[in-house]
């Protein structure tokens, strides 16, 4: 049962863990991208700089938009998980208990 409830949880800790490098590899292109104009262009202007720089960052606030929503998810099924493991052996060691003794947890005999 555990595992039945853990799946998809590696394909979000790979999405929150890999998102913002990806995010970076966009950081990395645009400011090359922007090198090279300004040494095409032979000035760094501003106008020559924006575009690229402005994509730049576009990239990584994608990769951070990505990377937080999914380690915030794969933190809170973990705990769920974990949650509903407890419950279950919980349930497991009481109904042992229950079929061993004939009576429930915390019940004393004879009342």
């Amino acid at each position: 049962e555990s595992s039945r409830l853990e799946n998809g949880l590696t394909l979000l800790a790979t999405v929150g863990s890999t998102a913002p490098f990806v995010g970076l590899l966009g950081t990395v292109w645009g400011i090359y991208h922007a090198l090279i104009r300004i040494g095409a262009s032979g000035q760094a202007s501003i106008d020559v700089v924006a575009g690229p720089v402005g994509e730049a960052l576009i990239m990584t606030a994608i990769g951070l938009a990505v990377a937080i929503p999914a380690v915030l998810a794969y933190n809170f099924f973990v705990r769920l998980n974990r949650v509903t493991n407890a419950k279950f052996d919980t349930f497991a060691h009481d109904l042992h208990d229950f079929f061993a003794t004939g009576s429930r947890v915390g019940e004393v005999k004879g009342k």
